[in-house]
């Protein structure tokens, strides 16, 4: 999996070609198209705005607890889409890949990059609610991409190896579900991390260690307010800060080895 050859023009060529499918596939025989890439996250964020931020206060102490709030549930869904879409990857591409020889990982990158363009376009949203809301342009706020890249890195790895593992076995999709749901609600998406951390700060600062929630945090911080808690601000050893980038780094290593050994193979299970 060289870059030189991720980044040839033939490569290249090939991977907007899926990208452009991807996205097409996607909203085919939709009345509203790619809308449903905005209206999904916010018809979830008025739910969740109404219940948390209304009914039980949880936002109240949080400067703009709406933008606040819907920039965390836009970056989860990035997340969630782009590793789901990795994971059925190779097995929807399976007629492609038993008629063509081509690296392999392009179908994964496809399908990433096709999340990613979801976000781009609820970034605009989120732009939109910033103005309204009258957030203020942070100084910090160009290390919003540095985020938005971490979560990338780490969901890219992620859909590396659940495509792998989904090729051999089925039940992938059902587990990662299942997964993906309860990481939902163990990652401070919805509620202030200070509200674990009074109640237990052992169990929030091991939430704070999740690479998904140090992207959010950090996300919010650079972009909202100075007052959102990050990793980096939580812990005072250096080794503690360091943690979620570790388990990236490990997550990104194994992921390369499986896809890498088990690729040998897709044309004959796909």
């Amino acid at each position: 999996m060289k870059l030189s050859n991720i980044f040839s023009k033939k490569n290249r060529v090939l991977l907007a070609e899926l990208v452009r499918t991807e996205f097409k596939l996607r909203y085919q025989d939709s009345a509203l198209g790619f809308l449903w890439s905005l209206l999904k996250p916010l018809m979830m964020f008025a739910i969740l705005y109404f219940v948390f931020g209304h009914l039980l206060k949880i936002g109240s102490s949080i400067e703009h607890y709406a933008v606040y709030l819907l920039l965390g549930i836009v970056l989860w869904n990035f997340f969630a889409e782009a590793t789901s879409q990795g994971l059925s990857a190779i097995v929807a591409r399976g007629d492609l890949i038993r008629k063509i020889n081509f690296p392999k990982y392009i179908v994964v990158i496809s399908g990433t990059i096709s999340a990613l363009i979801n976000l781009a376009i609820n970034m605009v949203v989120i732009a939109v609610f910033m103005i309204f809301n009258g957030v203020e342009l942070l100084a910090t706020a160009p290390l919003f991409l540095l985020s938005v890249l971490s979560l990338y890195i780490l969901s890219l790895a992620i859909a590396f190896f659940l495509a792998a593992a989904n090729v051999k076995y089925r039940d992938i999709g059902h587990i990662w579900d299942i997964v993906i749901q309860a990481a939902f609600y163990a990652t401070p998406v919805l509620y202030p991390v200070s509200i674990v951390l009074e109640q237990s700060y052992r169990i929030g600062s091991i939430l704070m260690l999740s690479p998904v929630a140090q992207a959010i945090q950090d996300a919010r911080y650079s972009l909202i307010t100075h007052d959102t808690i990050t990793t980096g601000s939580l812990f005072d050893e250096w080794y503690m800060k360091i943690i979620p980038y570790v388990i990236t780094l490990i997550i990104i290593v194994l992921a390369i080895l499986y896809f890498k050994k088990s690729s040998k193979n897709f044309a004959e299970n796909v």
